[in-house]
């Protein structure tokens, strides 16, 4: 097709009337969907699944709630590789971490790629490698990230980490009500220190509420069948006034969220770099290198600093923020594991300091507890999917070029044959002779994904989520709340629905251990100053 034919076609579609775009867009599904079963037949087939409809596939099967146990259910029935044609987009759902290591790990080359998301583009994300393409512009990203985020580099952060799990600890005895949002406070801090070198308030931070805004709509902007648009996205063309246009609305609103998110704490960082007053941060040494350059040069890694201090903040805060309040609900609900890993504490502490990351490897007890309380409730219980470059072949089924892979992580958790019965939280499944048992599956091998789209910050989680647990059960006393009548009220293991998911608010009780460990927080709240 010539380009002046192909410029009178785009004329000719874009004048037709709206609805015509989704029909179209139906037809075209529906002949990929031909000419992908056509393709299958070369001599391997696809993955056992439900058996999909006339046109639309398998689109009623893909589940819109509580994937992760439904999901489940089908590899249950068809086995650990499953396969969906949602209106013409093949879909592979795998089952077990054997499976998704296989593939996602270990054929890394292939399946790197994201699948292609219009809310990435209109709702303000197409600056966050998490999402994009894989290609330089992602590779750029992650380079720089690594730079900062791998394991030699982040031990240079653990005195900021332990000066703001005291102040944590303060904040605590002083709101114990307000826990889960002094977990969020917490990290927020401790992450803007190491992205943009900027000393947050402790109370009504702008940028900490910025950055908490913005993940709050990346939450929701990319739950999986939330928006048709990702399904046809044609539909991108259509005003925003027009019905079922509302998406484009609440995109815009998002994308004002997102992009402050990104550029208010880097601005104050340029500003600081101009006056001389600049803290070091990952923003402050990208522009170092960038301002050794000149022109669209210098312009680029303005842009690249820009876009990885942000990213920063993502990288550990999902799995951090989370999984923090996730061991305050644990620790609600099974006192008995507070009891042995104060035991383990007292031992290797003692009573007249904190816990530091030099304890690390002499506690073995506390460190099941941080890997159950990943474990147990899942984050991010599907991952992001990922996205096959080419035809690939596995245990004798045959995977599309183009097919969305979805990790199971949740059902990865919650294997009995590794973790017999999941849903109660206890860290000695990973003990044995009083040591991390090594035949026990690490969560950390799937939580935190697979291959090169691994969370480049789980390092620096990791360590925050030590030193923040390791703090708290040293010194507080975590309970379950009483009503008005003195009853017990006792807490439910829920989290809320998301592409990252939090535990639903809760109740307990948060005090000293004792005076002597009220007295150590005041103490480290004056070395901390």
């Amino acid at each position: 097709m010539s380009a002046n034919t192909s410029s009178s076609f785009t004329r000719a579609i874009m004048s037709q009337p709206v609805w015509l775009l989704p029909v179209l867009s139906l037809l075209l599904v529906t002949f990929v969907k031909y000419t992908q079963g056509r393709r299958s037949l070369k001599g391997l087939r696809l993955p056992p699944g439900p058996k999909p409809l006339p046109i639309i596939g398998n689109a009623l099967d893909v589940p819109t709630t509580d994937m992760g146990a439904k999901f489940r259910e089908m590899t249950q029935k068809h086995g650990d590789i499953v396969y969906l044609d949602a209106l013409g987009q093949p879909m592979i759902i795998l089952g077990s971490h054997e499976a998704a290591n296989e593939l996602l790990e270990k054929r890394s080359a292939n399946y790197s790629d994201r699948i292609s998301s219009v809310m990435r583009l209109i709702s303000g994300w197409e600056w966050t490698f998490v999402l994009m393409p894989y290609g330089q512009a992602w590779r750029q990203r992650r380079k720089e990230m690594h730079q900062f985020m791998h394991p030699n580099t982040v031990a240079q952060y653990q005195p900021l980490q332990q000066r703001e799990a005291v102040k944590f600890l303060h904040r605590l005895l002083a709101q114990p009500e307000a826990f889960l949002h002094h977990v969020r406070h917490s990290f927020g801090s401790t992450i803007m220190r190491v992205s943009y070198g900027i000393e947050v308030a402790e109370e009504n931070d702008p940028y900490v509420a910025a950055v908490e805004e913005g993940v709050a709509t990346f939450n929701e902007a990319f739950v999986p069948g939330a928006f048709l648009v990702e399904t046809f996205p044609s539909l991108r063309h259509i005003p925003s006034w027009f019905p079922g246009g509302g998406f484009k609305r609440t995109a815009a609103k998002w994308k004002e969220i997102a992009h402050n998110m990104r550029d208010a704490p880097f601005k104050k960082t340029l500003e600081a770099i101009k006056k001389g007053t600049a803290e070091p941060s990952i923003a402050s040494t990208l522009m170092e290198f960038a301002e050794r350059k000149e022109g669209e040069e210098y312009e680029h890694g303005k842009i690249i600093a820009r876009d990885v201090s942000a990213l920063a903040y993502a990288a550990g805060a999902d799995t951090t923020i989370s999984t923090v309040q996730t061991f305050f609900m644990a620790m609600a609900c099974y006192p008995e594991v507070q009891l042995k890993a104060r035991a383990e504490l007292d031992a290797v502490v003692g009573p007249n300091r904190l816990p530091n990351f030099d304890d690390r490897d002499s506690l073995p007890y506390l460190t099941a507890v941080a890997k159950e309380c990943l474990r147990w409730q899942s984050v991010v219980p599907l991952g992001i999917p990922h996205r096959s470059l080419a035809d690939d072949e596995y245990k004798g089924y045959f995977i599309p070029a183009g097919s969305a892979v979805i990790a199971n992580l949740w059902a990865f958790s919650r294997d009995p044959r590794m973790y017999p019965d999941p849903e109660r939280f206890n860290p000695e499944r990973f003990l044995k002779d009083g040591k991390i048992n090594p035949a026990v599956q690490d969560p950390n091998t799937f939580v935190f994904g697979y291959g090169r789209r691994i969370c480049p910050g789980r390092h620096f989680a990791e360590a925050s989520l030590f030193i923040m647990i390791a703090s708290v059960l040293h010194t507080l006393a975590i309970d379950q709340a009483v009503d008005e009548h003195g009853n017990t009220i006792q807490p439910v293991a829920k989290m809320t629905y998301g592409v990252i998911q939090y535990p639903a608010p809760f109740p307990c009780t948060i005090k000293p251990r004792s005076a002597a460990a009220a007295s150590l927080i005041s103490q480290g709240m004056k070395e901390a100053i």
